[in-house]
């Protein structure tokens, strides 16, 4: 079964169960899905998707931050029930040990010295690490090793 399939039986375990809040997330996520296929003119494959569902989290994530500063506790926690919700359809997040042994691996493949070479290491991680890794950091991780 496709991630799509996935979250489109979700969005009918929704609707029958009457979480209006989890439907109204899974609406908002297939209807980002169907943007951005439509946009691309390409229907996504879970890859794909997975990308759209990362971007999501991060903008509820950066409205956390905000909604904090603001006060808004409320929202806050709205947010974050959400990330939950999305981080459901990500794969296991991989352990602060398992990216440093990958940040090893791709230093040693590439032959990266210096931060010049910050995006070989970064373009062979992406595939590896991409949605079990906030990318972000791990560039920043990346960056300390290679002297930044």
């Amino acid at each position: 079964m496709s991630l799509k399939d996935s979250i489109t039986s979700d969005m009918k375990d929704a609707m029958r169960s009457g979480d209006k809040d989890r439907l109204g997330l899974i609406r908002m996520l297939m209807a980002a899905v169907k943007q951005r296929e439509v946009d691309e003119r390409i229907a996504l494959d879970d890859s794909q998707v997975l990308s759209v569902i990362e971007k999501m989290v991060k903008q509820r994530k950066e409205s956390i931050v905000q909604f904090q500063q603001g006060g808004r506790e409320d929202l806050v926690a709205t947010e974050t029930r959400e990330i939950g919700w999305l981080q459901g359809y990500l794969p296991a997040q991989l352990s602060p040990e398992e990216i440093t042994a990958l940040i090893d691996e791709a230093v040693a493949a590439t032959g990266a010295a210096t931060i010049k070479d910050m995006g070989k290491v970064m373009a062979q991680l992406k595939a590896k690490a991409a949605g079990r890794a906030d990318m972000g950091a791990v560039g920043a991780l990346i960056k300390a090793r290679l002297g930044g």
